[in-house]
């Protein structure tokens, strides 16, 4: 008996979860199987989601995405480790680029069971908006419980945020009266 709770709390995955921080929306899945793929597709479709950050080894082909217009793009790193500068210099770009061109958009990243590499970098994301490290971990918890690790965490401690996601009102937003 004690086998089977165990194998049943091993395929028991958290749901998916939104984060909503000011302008930036982002969506934690874990990784689909080939049974949850539809699943997994109805979720970024009811978020007209058009691209997906994977950032764990490829368990699955990318075919079915594609045909329903969502990209995958293949970011990954160690499970329980820390992105390198280039994978978080192209999963802000990605970020930038999706809300600056779809105010309002939602920007999904997993990886296999979205508690680690995938809430890093949604962490990375919000204090590139604007929040401290330790609000966006708490936001993050809050909805993912326990999602990041100490290595992780410790990484963002250190991270030094450039504000590269800080929303700039434009002059057409700005009234002035002389």
């Amino acid at each position: 008996m004690r086998n089977y709770t165990i194998n049943m709390a091993r395929s028991v995955r958290p749901a998916p979860v939104e984060i909503i921080y000011k302008h930036t929306r982002f969506l934690i899945i874990h990784n689909p199987d080939k049974n949850g793929m539809d699943y997994f597709i109805k979720e970024l479709k009811k978020r007209d989601i058009v691209e997906v950050a994977r950032v764990c080894e490829p368990t699955y082909e990318t075919k079915l995405l594609e045909n329903e217009g969502i990209q995958v793009l293949d970011w990954a790193f160690d499970d329980g480790g820390v992105p390198s500068n280039d994978i978080i210099e192209k999963w802000l770009d990605l970020v930038k680029k999706r809300f600056s061109e779809t105010p309002g958009s939602c920007v999904a990243v997993h990886c296999v069971a979205g508690l680690g590499r995938a809430p890093l970098l949604v962490a990375v994301a919000l204090m590139e908006a604007g929040m401290g490290y330790e609000d966006a971990v708490t936001l993050i918890r809050e909805k993912r419980r326990g999602a990041i690790n100490a290595k992780q965490l410790a990484f963002l401690e250190k991270y030094r945020s450039r504000m590269r996601l800080k929303h700039k009102k434009n002059n057409k937003d700005q009234c002035c009266v002389q």
